[in-house]
């Protein structure tokens, strides 16, 4: 196994994690600009109030997404043990 296949591989894994985290970090955020947006309107400093919107759209993303989430984890997995044999050199 060369740097090459090794530096591959771990592209791949960083590149996957980037767009499995993607939908759940941007619902996050989107919905936390809009409440901070709106608390420093009303001037209402309430931490409740940032956080369970937040954890609200978290949820609701993973919910809209789990499944993409779960075929292109699973995809990933399928294309390492694909690679195998050309990793160990065989």
């Amino acid at each position: 196994m060369d740097t090459n296949a090794v530096l591959d591989v771990a592209f791949d894994a960083l590149v996957l994690a980037a767009k499995l985290s993607a939908p759940v970090l941007v619902s996050a955020l989107v919905v936390g600009f809009i409440v901070s947006l709106v608390q420093s309107v009303t001037q209402i400093q309430e931490i409740t109030l940032s956080f369970v919107p937040k954890a609200l759209a978290a949820g609701i993303a993973l919910l809209v997404s789990g499944h993409w989430m779960i075929s292109e984890t699973v995809a990933f997995t399928h294309d390492m043990f694909e690679r195998i044999p050309s990793l160990v050199g065989g």
